[in-house]
């Protein structure tokens, strides 16, 4: 089981895709593939604050077809398993010196929780 974090499927979603991103994704079986309600926020957000326009109506077009038909049935949420794992890992790293932001750290506890792996480009992970 793989989750994507947000990076991977905002990668995914542009119009001139990563040659690594999207060959990498296409050799995982489809069903392995999960994502979370952290990652599906985060993609919501960046959408929503695009001037209106042809691209920010693509995108949000690409969204929800992605959400409610790619990952249908396989998009974690943040539950309080997650939420007590998000505590520790959060306060770990800060005690370590290498604190991580909040959504890094809920998707990071929803991982944990479901004994994933993660896919993303962002060195905290």
């Amino acid at each position: 089981m793989i989750i994507l974090d947000t990076n991977v499927l905002s990668e995914l979603m542009k119009s001139k895709k990563s040659k690594a991103v999207f060959n990498w994704t296409n050799q995982q079986p489809l069903m392995s593939l999960f994502t979370t309600t952290i990652t599906q926020a985060e993609i919501l957000y960046g959408i929503t604050i695009l001037s209106e326009g042809k691209r920010r109506d693509e995108l949000t077009q690409a969204a929800q077809l992605m959400f409610s038909k790619d990952f249908a049935g396989r998009i974690f949420p943040f539950d309080q398993n997650a939420a007590v794992a998000f505590a520790n890992i959060a306060s770990q790293r800060r005690k370590n010196g290498t604190p991580i932001s909040q959504a890094d750290a809920q998707i990071a506890a929803i991982c944990y929780t479901q004994e994933a792996t993660i896919a993303s480009n962002t060195s905290c992970f």
